[in-house]
């Protein structure tokens, strides 16, 4: 039998190892395919079925408070009617108390009396028609007091029944659109972490910069910024970058963008504020992933250096100090 030479036992060696390689690769792609990453496609289309979800929920919750406030406003009317009929009732319950007292003092003679003549029978039938009349009359109106107080206790027993239903069915569309926002809020997360800032990051963390292109005037960096902020918080008002004045910042170098709460340098609504403190966040939570450098807003700047936020000098105004926007910047 023949012996290998050194030569051809190290080619053989490496062959296998070769091999060996190539089975590994092939068993880790297969693990890959088992378990593949999901793209952007599929998160968006899955964020899409729950942003529906959570606002049929949404639509649920006002429908039932609005049956609740209609239930409420059932009962404030049989209440109302209630309280008229009250008056009624105690005007008539006086005027029958002092009736009977009055023919009780008066002495008002019985049925024998009457039909012996000692008194004049026309004027005294006359009287008895009378008095049966108004209290027939003031009968008929305190059986109408029932019937209202009636219908009033009834209603109340259903607004009290409605309200307890409603107010179980609201807290459970609550829960359930809490957790659907939950949801949301993970798959955007996701989603997000699939996008990495283009360009090269240097050892320190920092960026080079880049130059910008395209029709805007930015540069790659910020436009993917912009973009996922824009799917994300909707940012009604508008979104400003590019300006041509020489102003020290980032805006010119196509490196910036505002990101507007409200329009002509008005205070922004408390909904809008918070919208703005979420861009905020967001940009902090993804700015070393992303390339963000700065942040400012309402008075305030962050940066990418420090990690903490530092109180700015007044600039006299309400977008100047950054009021109506987050500002951000990136490397």
């Amino acid at each position: 039998m023949a012996v290998a030479s050194p030569a051809v036992r190290h080619g053989a060696r490496a062959v296998i190892a070769v091999l060996a390689g190539l089975v590994l690769m092939t068993g880790n792609a297969a693990a890959g395919r088992a378990a593949p990453k999901p793209s952007v496609k599929q998160l968006k289309k899955e964020l899409a079925a729950l942003q529906k979800e959570s606002d049929r929920l949404i639509e649920e919750y006002y429908n039932s408070r609005r049956a609740q406030q209609q239930a409420d406003r059932t009962e404030k009317g049989a209440r109302e009617r209630l309280a008229a009929a009250q008056e009624v009732y105690d005007r008539e319950s006086l005027q029958l108390r002092t009736l009977a007292v009055a023919q009780y003092v008066g002495g008002e003679p019985n049925q024998v009396v009457q039909f012996t003549g000692s008194q004049d029978p026309q004027g005294l039938l006359a009287r008895m028609a009378l008095g049966q009349h108004l209290v027939a009359l003031q009968e008929a109106r305190l059986r109408g007091y029932a019937k209202v107080r009636n219908e009033r206790r009834k209603a109340e027993e259903e607004a009290a029944a409605r309200a307890e239903e409603l107010g179980t069915a609201v807290a459970d569309l609550e829960r359930r659109k809490e957790k659907a926002e939950k949801l949301i809020g993970k798959i955007r997360d996701r989603i997000d972490k699939l996008y990495t800032a283009p360009g090269v990051r240097r050892p320190d963390g920092t960026w080079v910069p880049q130059l910008p292109d395209g029709s805007e005037n930015i540069t790659p960096r910020m436009r993917l910024v912009k973009t996922l902020i824009k799917e994300r918080f909707a940012v009604p008002y508008g979104i400003g970058c590019y300006r041509t004045i020489q102003d020290g910042g980032e805006h010119p170098l196509g490196r910036a963008c505002d990101f507007m709460l409200s329009h002509g340098g008005a205070m922004p609504s408390a909904g809008e504020v918070q919208r703005g403190n979420e861009i905020a966040d967001w940009a902090i939570k993804n700015s070393k992933r992303l390339g963000i450098m700065y942040i400012i807003y309402r008075q305030r700047i962050w940066h990418a250096r420090t990690g903490t936020w530092r109180t700015m000098s007044n600039r006299g105004g309400t977008t100047a100090n950054h009021y109506d926007h987050p500002h951000i910047s990136v490397y």
